[in-house]
C-alpha cells in the first residue's frame, strides 16, 4: 500500500509549495546512490519523486487531498509514469550532467596491483624493495596535453568547448535536458589542431616505472600496501590511481609463525633426554643455546622471549616457542639391544613418574602452551 505523500516529504497538508519542493530537494540530496548505499535508498527516492510529483502539481494535489491514491488512478493519473533514470530525476532539480553533483566527471585513473616477497627475518626488520611496473602516464613529449608541442589547440566545435552535447526531453517535471561527453573531444572540450606524435593526441601514453617499497615490520603474507597516487593517470583534471603492493612471506623450513610467535621444534635421542644435554636451536637472531634437563619429557616447550616477531608497526617482539621431539632409537644391533633391555630390567616406578610428578593433564598442558 502506497505511504502518505506527506508523510514521504515531512511536511503538513498545509505545507506551501516552496515547503514541499525544499522537502524533496533535501530528501533527494540525502537519498541520491551516489551518496546513500543503503539498500532501500533507490526506491525511497523514487518514492518521494512521486510524492512531490503530486504535491507540486496544485489540481493533482486537490484531488489527492480529497479522494487519495484511488482519486488519482481514477483520473487517469498514473505516478511514477515517465520517470528515467535517478540521474534524469535529480538532473530535473539540480542542473548539469547525468551525475551526483552536475556535469561530467572526468575519469580517475585506473588502479594497479603487483606483488613483492619478503623472507621472514625480513618481517622482524622491515625492507625497501625496487619494484618494477608498467602504468598509463601524462606524455612526456606533448606534457599531457595531447598537441604536439608549438602546434594550438582549438575549441571543439561540435560542442563548443562545454566538452558535453545536451539533449531536451519532456518527462512530468517538464522540459529535461540530458548532457553526454561530446564524442569529438571526449569531455575536453578542446582539439589539438595536430595531434601528438607520440600519444596520437590523447595526452597519455603506456611507460616503465620503478618505485622503492618500503615494507613495515610484522607485515602478515597476503597483506597490501596502498601507494596513493602511483596508479594510472586520470582524465586531464582528474587524480590518478593507486599502487597495491600484496607482500607474499616466504616459508622458512626451520619456523611456522603463529601470530608474533615463532614455534620451531629440536630433536633429541632418548638417551639424552634422560641424561640430560645442550642443544644448539636456529633463531632469526642467530644460534641460541638451551639447556635440556635430565628427565625432560616429549613436547616439553622451551619459551625464547623477544625472538618472534613484532606486530605490525610495534616494537615488541613476541617470542620463539621451542618444542622438543624425543626420538627413540630404531635399528638396535645385539650390543645395543642386550643394554637396554638390562636398563629395563633396573626401572622401578619412580623412573616412570613424569618429572616433578606431571599427569597426564599437565603434560598435555606443557605441550600445547
Amino acid at each position: 500500500m502506497a505511504r502518505d505523500y506527506y508523510e514521504v516529504l515531512g511536511v503538513s497538508r498545509e505545507a506551501s509549495e516552496t515547503e514541499i519542493k525544499k522537502a524533496f530537494r533535501r530528501l533527494a540530496r540525502e537519498l541520491h546512490p551516489d551518496v546513500n548505499q543503503a539498500p532501500d535508498a533507490e526506491e525511497r527516492f523514487k518514492e518521494a519523486a512521486e510524492a512531490y510529483e503530486v504535491l507540486s502539481d496544485a489540481e493533482r494535489r486537490r484531488t489527492y487531498d480529497a479522494y487519495g491514491h484511488e482519486g488519482l488512478r481514477s483520473g487517469g493519473f498514473d505516478p511514477g509514469a515517465g520517470f528515467g533514470s535517478i540521474d534524469d530525476i535529480f538532473q530535473a532539480f539540480f542542473g548539469g550532467g547525468g551525475g551526483f553533483g552536475g556535469g561530467r566527471r572526468a575519469a580517475a585513473g585506473g588502479d594497479i596491483g603487483i606483488e613483492v616477497e619478503i623472507e621472514l627475518a625480513e618481517v622482524a626488520t622491515g625492507a625497501h624493495r625496487e619494484v618494477s611496473y608498467d602504468v598509463v602516464a601524462p606524455c612526456e613529449h606533448c606534457h599531457g596535453n595531447g598537441a604536439e608541442p608549438g602546434t594550438p589547440i582549438s575549441t571543439c566545435e561540435r560542442c563548443g568547448g562545454s566538452g558535453e552535447l545536451r539533449a531536451v526531453t519532456r518527462t512530468p517535471f517538464g522540459q529535461m535536458v540530458r548532457s553526454t561527453p561530446c564524442d569529438v573531444c571526449g569531455g575536453d572540450g578542446k582539439v589539438p589542431e595536430t595531434p601528438c606524435e607520440v600519444c596520437g593526441g590523447s595526452g597519455r601514453t603506456r611507460q616503465s616505472r620503478t618505485s622503492k617499497i618500503e615494507v613495515p615490520a610484522g607485515i602478515e603474507a597476503g597483506q597490501r600496501l596502498r601507494i596513493a597516487g602511483a596508479g594510472h593517470a586520470g582524465e586531464p583534471g582528474a587524480p590518478p590511481g593507486d599502487l597495491y603492493v600484496e607482500v607474499a612471506v616466504a616459508e622458512d623450513e626451520r619456523f611456522e609463525r603463529d601470530g608474533t610467535d615463532l614455534i620451531s621444534t629440536v630433536s633429541i635421542a632418548a638417551t639424552e633426554a634422560m641424561l640430560g644435554t645442550t642443544v644448539t636451536v636456529p633463531t632469526l637472531e642467530g644460534e641460541e643455546e638451551v639447556e635440556v634437563e635430565r628427565g625432560t619429557q616429549p613436547g616439553h616447550q622451551y619459551v625464547l622471549k623477544g625472538l618472534g616477531l613484532p606486530r605490525l608497526s610495534g616494537r615488541r617482539r613476541g617470542s620463539q616457542r621451542v618444542i622438543l621431539e624425543v626420538v627413540v632409537p630404531t635399528n638396535l644391533n645385539e650390543e645395543q639391544r642386550d643394554l637396554a633391555e638390562r636398563l629395563d630390567e633396573t626401572l622401578e616406578d619412580d623412573n616412570l613418574t613424569p618429572r616433578h610428578g606431571e599427569g597426564l593433564f599437565g603434560r598435555f598442558r606443557r605441550a600445547f602452551g
